[in-house]
Formats: structure tokens, C-alpha cells, sequence
């Protein structure tokens, strides 16, 4: 059996990022009572002896290492040096911290995007650095990468318990809606609250491209359901043949342009939808085999346009002034 109890210290990297504080939530309404966070002014995760300080002074148990640097195709355009130092830096830090001061599991959560552009579908965890990356965001991609990397090897030279997470694309409370760094689903739903008041629903790409999406509180309902499970079960995840790595998603998937049709149904958007077919598409498809978590037991439950609707309903009074 697990050895997590709701008194156990868990420190939730990343708390206020969209995954983190998904995370937190789901483990408080679990009662757990010793969950540590910290603000980037409180801790700044890329410098190595402030994370050493922190790890020193409260010791936690349990980490999940949400934090990271993360946008959308135009950010990682703009900022590739940003997006592959930035994340590296948190990672080395905090996974060598995590041993340092021997935290009993470590949930490392990075994105599909590690896969390769045209690998297979759906997306197998041992097609891992079988062909090359989409270029759009391969900074980021290398990065988390090398976290993977990282928490093997921690795993194969000394013993540690290091898992790491792939999610697909992610939506929810607290996402970004900025138009310049935003991930595809939270800028439609910008981009259609926008076009009720002056009808002009824009959308990068061709709109044929199939992408999955995943709501984060069942994002959050995985990665506790990993870090709870049976020793034999966790234990067996980390394969000393095969980078210890799981995909978490929904398994299922639509186009872009089926996505902004409904993301105008559920704002009330009854205008055209322009597609740019001027700017990138990224990877054609993407959708994640997830029948490995499938086989544990763990399935999503909330429904695209039930999960869109309940984020709309968050903000649409910000964007409908």
C-alpha cells in the first residue's frame, strides 16, 4: 500500500498555474492537511540555492513539479531561448532537491508535446525520441525532455521513485486567456466572446488539425490517483527499460474548426469563423494513447463542451464588459 496519508507534506510546484492549482484543490477536498506551496516572489525555482533552502526548512514527502514556463505557438516563437533555459533550470533544481532530501515519490508533469511531429496515433509512451520534434515549440519540448531523462536516471543510479506525467492539451479554471501566450482553447474562447460585439471570429490556422483536450480537474484527479496507488502499482510504472512516463488524456479527439463551432455554440457566437490558413497549423494530430492509465483504473468525466461551458461561465463577465 501507499504510505501517502492526508497529513503527509506534499509540495505542489506550481500552484497558481492552471495544472498546480488543480492539483491543490483536488488534494484539499481529499482532507489532505499538509500541502506546501509557494509563490514565484516567495521562491524563485530557477535559482538553485533558494530551492536547496526551501527543501532544507520544510522537507516534503510527496512533490508534483507543476511549474514551468508554458504558452502557445506565438510565445515559443518569440521566446525559444526563454521556454528551454527557464524549464531547465526548474527542473535540475527541483528534482535534485527532491533526492537531496529524500522525497518518497515525485510527480514531474510535462506536456505531448515531447513526442515527435509524425509519429504514430495514438501517441504510445515509448515513441519517445523516435523522430523529430514539431519546430514550433522545440525548445519547450527538449526541455521537458530532459526532465523525463532526468528523473530516469535519478530512478536507475540511486533507487528514487520518480514518475513522470504527459498530459495532453489542457483547459480550466484559472487558464491563461492572454492572446499572445494563450494555448489554443482558452484564445477561442476569447476570440468568440470578442466576436459577439464585433463579429469578427479569426482562428490561426487551417482549422484541420485534430487535437485532444482535457479538463484540469480531471488532470488533477489522475495525477492524485497516481501518487495514492499501491506501491506495485507506482513501482511498476518505472521500468528500467522504458523512461518512466505515462499519458494522461481523454482519448478522444476533434478538429480546430469543430472545437471554435463549439466553442461559438456555447458563448452564443452565431457568426462566420474565418480560418487564417496564412499562419501555422502545428502538428496535424496529436491525440495520446492512454491505455496504459486506462488499464489502472483511471478514466476522465468531464465532457468538452461541459467542460468549456463551466470555464466560459467563469469568464465571461471579465470579457463581456
Amino acid at each position: 500500500m501507499t504510505n501517502m496519508r492526508p497529513s503527509s507534506r506534499v509540495y505542489i510546484a506550481g500552484h497558481r498555474g492552471l495544472v498546480g492549482s488543480a492539483i491543490l484543490r483536488n488534494l484539499q477536498s481529499k482532507g489532505y492537511t499538509s500541502c506546501i506551496t509557494r509563490t514565484h516572489a516567495q521562491l524563485d525555482l530557477t535559482d538553485p540555492r533558494a530551492v536547496q533552502g526551501f527543501f532544507e526548512a520544510e522537507k516534503p514527502e510527496y512533490v508534483v513539479l507543476a511549474a514551468a514556463k508554458v504558452g502557445g505557438i506565438a510565445a515559443n516563437n518569440a521566446y525559444p531561448a526563454d521556454f528551454i533555459l527557464e524549464n531547465l533550470k526548474i527542473e535540475t533544481a527541483v528534482i535534485e532537491n527532491c533526492f537531496r532530501y529524500g522525497v518518497k515519490r515525485l510527480l514531474f508533469l510535462g506536456s505531448s508535446c515531447i513526442y515527435p511531429k509524425d509519429c504514430p496515433q495514438p501517441i504510445k509512451e515509448n515513441y519517445l525520441l523516435t523522430g523529430p520534434l514539431e519546430p514550433t515549440n522545440r525548445p519547450y519540448a527538449l526541455a521537458k525532455i530532459s526532465g523525463v531523462e532526468i528523473c530516469w536516471s535519478y530512478n536507475r543510479q540511486h533507487g528514487t521513485k520518480y514518475l513522470a506525467a504527459m498530459p495532453t492539451n489542457l483547459y480550466g479554471p484559472g487558464d491563461n486567456f492572454d492572446l499572445n501566450t494563450s494555448h489554443v482553447l482558452p484564445a477561442l474562447i476569447r476570440k468568440a466572446v470578442a466576436a459577439k460585439l464585433d463579429g469578427n471570429f479569426l482562428v490561426w490556422g487551417s482549422g484541420a488539425p485534430l487535437r485532444e483536450f482535457l479538463h484540469s480537474d480531471d488532470l488533477a484527479e489522475a495525477c492524485v490517483f497516481l501518487l495514492q496507488s499501491e506501491d506495485s502499482i507506482y513501482e511498476s510504472l518505472l521500468g528500467e527499460t522504458d523512461p518512466p512516463l505515462i499519458n494522461i488524456g481523454s482519448g478522444e479527439e476533434l478538429t480546430i474548426k469543430s472545437l471554435a463551432e463549439m466553442v461559438a455554440r456555447v458563448v452564443g457566437y452565431r457568426g462566420d469563423i474565418v480560418f487564417d490558413s496564412s499562419k501555422p497549423d502545428g502538428t496535424l494530430r496529436k491525440l495520446m494513447d492512454v491505455s496504459r492509465i486506462h488499464h489502472l483504473g483511471w478514466h476522465h468525466k468531464i465532457e468538452l463542451e461541459d467542460g468549456i461551458r463551466s470555464v466560459y461561465e467563469l469568464v465571461r463577465q471579465q470579457f463581456e464588459k
